[in-house]
């Protein structure tokens, strides 16, 4: 089982780094494979609607990190991704990235079990969790939760390993993440299958 961690911010091994660094401690402890993949620092292009990933086969036609998250998501079991807060929201690169990812590949994700984290000096986390939580509710993915919500506090990686609580959440979302992964894969070999979606309807408000 594996676990792929993406982290979101500009910089490598900044305070979202941290942050999920130790949710992946846990993981590894927990026997489950990590890796965090980093978004890099390179310009990000946002989706145009173009539709030509449905000619793609599930590829988008901007071939970039959006791309290479689809292929690694494809060999992923569970997922954590990762934001810095910028004016109350996840990062432009995250959301840019995801809008892409899962609307062109969004098979490589569906039913697997997803985790938000968002880092902070102060505010606009809440914000921001609720945004990336969002890829889950549309994708068919099992949220998983802590013991408060995924954020961790400090404008520099050392404050944000002084944010014990902040820590502690990250611990306990490890923790929920690879209890959940384990009880999917007990299930598995108990002969019980995922749900079918159903994907017939599709409802446009204006008649």
């Amino acid at each position: 089982m594996k676990v792929l961690l993406v982290n979101g911010s500009p910089r490598a091994k900044g305070c979202t780094y941290t942050a999920l660094s130790e949710v992946a401690r846990i993981l590894e402890q927990e026997g489950i494979e990590t890796e965090i993949f980093q978004l890099g620092a390179k310009p990000v292009q946002d989706c145009t609607a173009c539709m030509k990933c449905r000619e793609n086969g599930g590829k988008c036609v901007f071939d970039d990190v959006a791309n290479e998250l689809i292929e690694k998501a494809k060999g992923a079991d569970g997922f954590v991704f990762g934001s810095p807060v910028y004016y109350a929201h996840p990062s432009g690169r995250v959301q840019s990235v995801l809008d892409r990812a899962f609307y062109a590949g969004g098979y490589a994700f569906a039913g697997k079990p997803g985790a938000s984290v968002v880092s902070a000096r102060r505010g606009g986390t809440a914000a921001s969790f609720d945004v990336i939580n969002k890829y889950f509710g549309i994708t068919g993915m099992p949220v998983v939760s802590s013991t408060y919500w995924n954020m961790a506090y400090g404008k520099t990686p050392d404050e944000v390993r002084q944010d014990e609580e902040g820590m502690q959440t990250m611990r306990n979302l490890a923790r929920n993440m690879a209890y959940m992964l384990k009880c999917f894969e007990a299930g598995k070999k108990a002969g019980i299958e995922a749900p079918a979606m159903e994907r017939t309807h599709q409802t446009n408000f204006i008649r």
